[in-house]
């Protein structure tokens, strides 16, 4: 029997359980990347439904907002996954803190 922690509680574990909860965590482990992708779908999405507005027939869009809006599309397409920490970084007032993410002014 080994000894590991489970959900904070130490205690001892059968090889079956030990393999059981190993697997547990890589499964979970593999999932990251996704939660992450998800998480910055997310907020691409909040930022091109802000500037939908402008994509008005009535409206002529600038250019930089063309460009920014593309470049928030293709953010999947252009970052893998090691990547995904500094697309959601966020500064101590939890301002999110890529480049991407903030709307050119010009």
């Amino acid at each position: 029997m080994t000894k590991k922690i489970d959900n904070g509680i130490l205690r001892d574990m059968t090889t079956a359980e030990q393999l059981e909860y190993d697997n547990r965590i890589a499964t979970e482990t593999a999932k990251i990347p996704q939660y992450k992708l998800e998480k910055i779908r997310e907020i691409r999405n909040q930022k091109l439904k802000e500037t939908d507005y402008l994509a008005m027939s009535d409206n002529t869009m600038p250019n930089y907002i063309k460009t920014w809006r593309q470049s928030l599309r293709d953010i999947p397409a252009n970052n893998d996954s090691s990547k995904y920490d500094d697309l959601l970084a966020r500064d101590s007032d939890g301002n999110l803190t890529h480049t991407i993410w903030t709307q050119p002014t010009e």
